[in-house]
């Protein structure tokens, strides 16, 4: 397998704006202005490489008593990440 690496352009953040450029968009825009996505699109958080690695040496996926599938993950010692896969 290659060597993953990550790039600048990989971490870009968007603006949300609506502008004369951005016409025809505006419901797109309002959507994910008021989605709980909207930190992670208009953010630059750093992100540390021993984080992820952390996550996929320990990333197990599960079935809850639901019957859905869930990952989680141990991460500086805390179970982390656990979400449900629809």
């Amino acid at each position: 397998m290659a060597q993953l690496e990550f790039y600048d352009k990989h971490n870009m953040v968007a603006y949300l704006v609506k502008s004369e450029s951005s016409e025809g968009f505006d419901e797109i825009i309002d959507f994910l202005t008021s989605s709980h996505i909207y930190y992670a699109l208009t953010e630059n958080p750093i992100i540390f490489v021993s984080l992820i690695e952390q996550f996929w040496e320990t990333a197990v996926l599960s079935t809850t008593e639901e019957g859905l599938q869930a990952i989680s993950a141990t991460i500086d010692g805390h179970e982390k990440l656990t979400f449900a896969i629809t």
